[in-house]
C-alpha cells in the first residue's frame, strides 16, 4: 500500500482544548512556594521534580513555572525534563503546552510572551531573549528559535567577545513551524504561515505563506490567493 493510500484524519488534541480554570489549590501552592523558596529557591527546587512523569512531578512543574512567570494561565502543561532560565520574563498565556527535553532560555532583561493555546514540542530551543508567541501557535519538536547574535566587530577580537546584538522575533498567530526548522533573530513569521521542516528562516514570512528549504523559499498561499498551486522564486 503506498504512503498516500495508508493516510488518516484524526480530530485535534491540544488546539480544540476547552477552557478550564486550575483549581484554587494549584494557585495556592505556587503562592506558598514563592513565599517560603523565593526565586533562586524555586529554580533550585525545580530539580527535584523536572524529570518525572507522574502526577506530583507535573503538578510541581507547573506550580513552580506559576510561582516564577510574570503571569501565568490555567491549563499550563510542562513536559519532563524542560528547562528554562529567567522564567520571571515569561508572560504565559492560557492552555499552553511545553513538552519534554524543550529548553527555554530567557535574559534577565527580556521579554518572553506565549499567547493562549500554543504548543512548543519536546527538544524545543527557545532563545527567549525578545520573542513573542501570538494565539494558537504550532512549534514542532527540535524547532529552534534564535533571538540573537554576535556583532563581529570589531574583527581583531574573539567574536564571542564581541557585543551580542538583540532582534526581536514575532511568530504570528496560527502559525505552525515545523520539525528542527531554524528561526533567525529579527524574523517574524505572519498570521497563519507554515515554515517547513528543516527550514531556516532568515527573513520574515508572510501570513498564509507556505515556506520551505535551506535557505527557507515561498512555496504557495494556504487562502485563497494560491488555490493550492506552487509558486517559485523568492518571497513575495
Amino acid at each position: 500500500m503506498s504512503a498516500e493510500g495508508a493516510m488518516r484524519i484524526v480530530r485535534a488534541v491540544h488546539g480544540l482544548r476547552e477552557a478550564a480554570v486550575d483549581p484554587a489549590f494549584e494557585t495556592g501552592l505556587s503562592e506558598a512556594l514563592k513565599s517560603a523558596y523565593g526565586a533562586a529557591g524555586l529554580t533550585e527546587l525545580y530539580g527535584r521534580f523536572s524529570a518525572g512523569d507522574g502526577f506530583a512531578d507535573a503538578l510541581m512543574r507547573r506550580a513552580i513555572w506559576r510561582a516564577l512567570a510574570r503571569s501565568c494561565g490555567s491549563g499550563l502543561q510542562i513536559g519532563a525534563g524542560a528547562r528554562f532560565r529567567h522564567a520571571e520574563t515569561f508572560e504565559i498565556g492560557e492552555r499552553v503546552f511545553i513538552g519534554a527535553q524543550a529548553d527555554m532560555q530567557g535574559r534577565h532583561d527580556g521579554t518572553c510572551a506565549i499567547g493562549d493555546n500554543v504548543w512548543i514540542g519536546p527538544q524545543a530551543f527557545i532563545d527567549a531573549r525578545d520573542v513573542v508567541f501570538e494565539d494558537y501557535v504550532g512549534w514542532g519538536p527540535g524547532a529552534r528559535l534564535l533571538g540573537s547574535t554576535h556583532s563581529g566587530v570589531p574583527h581583531d577580537v574573539p567574536i564571542v567577545q564581541t557585543d551580542l546584538e538583540i532582534r526581536p522575533v514575532r511568530i504570528g498567530a496560527w502559525a505552525d513551524i515545523g520539525t528542527n526548522a531554524t528561526i533567525l533573530p529579527g524574523v517574524t513569521i505572519g498570521k497563519g504561515a507554515i515554515v517547513g521542516a528543516g527550514a531556516v528562516v532568515a527573513e520574515d514570512v508572510p501570513a498564509f505563506a507556505v515556506v520551505a528549504g535551506v535557505p527557507a523559499r515561498f512555496l504557495r498561499w494556504r487562502d485563497e490567493r494560491g488555490e493550492g498551486k506552487a509558486r517559485r522564486g523568492k518571497n513575495p
